[in-house]
């Protein structure tokens, strides 16, 4: 069955309601941003930050955190606040991969990379306005009125950035690649799953956690939806790098065969296409089996898991 037959229209409704009410979300969120200095604002910072987080992206991250919080009947507005945040940590990780020093890319979502658009130096600004603003966001009593759940959310979402995540998984990317020994062994798949893992899969299922964090879940129910997020993760970095070997930029919205160019540590460079696309279906059915105990309730997060593994974009 096909992508389009696969996907029902309530699926695409609210996969494009999301984002739409995370944009204008963050449109509010930044258009207030709190400056010391109202004479001195530093505008062409603000302006580079709206280009790299407004109007551009599919907000998969904040529709996971809207959907996980839907199991439990938590308040949209609050999941659109922790959506937000963890769209700001996206945003940033996004411009500073595009910067000459990391993946040396001159497009994003379509357009030139913020580096580009703007400056290397206020691109870096970017990247760490975004990171900060973040924190500020889900610090909020608007994200949630518990100081108590606020503090869960803002350390799982620093762990998912940080060293033992994001951050830490982009590192270990870099030296797969040989910048730092070019003598370097190659990645086995075990390698491979845990750098992803950390460096794509992190956030995503920090998305998923966070939405039982804010509905205080019971610790099975965030397990199962930690076990969702680690299978959707996966199943996210075979699909980009699928894409990476198949798709075309104009598509894709960003260059394309660069992986193999650089010498990246990807699965589907150790599976092979045909392999990583069994991986991609098995990953599915893996995350499909987590959400089995929430019933029918969790029929936009299946429809999610087999939206990440089919996309072509």
């Amino acid at each position: 069955m096909t992508l389009a037959a696969e996907l029902a229209p309530s699926f695409s409704q609210r996969l494009s309601a999301a984002a739409a009410e995370t944009d204008r979300l963050l449109d509010r969120l930044l258009a207030s941003a709190p400056c010391q200095n109202e004479i001195l604002r530093p505008q062409r910072l603000l302006d580079a930050v709206r280009y790299a987080s407004l109007g551009g992206g599919k907000r998969i991250r904040p529709f996971l955190v809207v959907e996980a919080a839907a199991l439990f009947e938590a308040p949209r507005e609050r999941a659109l606040m922790a959506g937000a945040a963890l769209e700001c940590v996206h945003c940033y990780s996004l411009v500073h991969d595009d910067l000459p020093a990391m993946d040396d890319d001159d497009l994003r979502r379509g357009q030139p990379s913020v580096h580009k658009a703007f400056d290397e130096a206020t691109a870096i600004l970017v990247g760490d306005s975004l990171l900060t603003f973040a924190f500020d966001v889900v610090s909020r009593p608007e994200t949630h009125p518990d100081a108590a759940v606020r503090v869960e959310l803002v350390s799982a979402l620093a762990r998912a950035a940080g060293f033992g995540g994001m951050a830490g998984g982009q590192m270990l990317d870099l030296a797969a690649e040989g910048r730092f020994d070019p003598r370097r062994e190659p990645l086995d798949l075990a390698a491979i799953t845990t750098l992803q893992q950390m460096k794509t899969g992190a956030l995503l299922r920090f998305a998923c956690v966070a939405g039982a964090i804010l509905a205080r879940a019971r610790p099975e129910e965030r397990e199962a939806l930690a076990r969702y997020g680690e299978a959707i993760g996966r199943a996210f970095q075979i699909a980009d790098d699928l894409l990476d070997v198949e798709g075309d930029a104009a598509t894709v919205g960003k260059s394309t065969g660069k992986d193999a160019a650089a010498g990246k540590a990807t699965f589907v460079g150790v599976l092979g296409a045909e392999g990583a696309r069994a991986w991609l279906k098995n990953l599915v059915a893996e995350a499909e089996a987590a959400l089995a105990g929430f019933g029918s309730r969790a029929a936009m997060l299946a429809a999610i898991a087999r939206f990440i593994a089919e996309r072509r974009a």
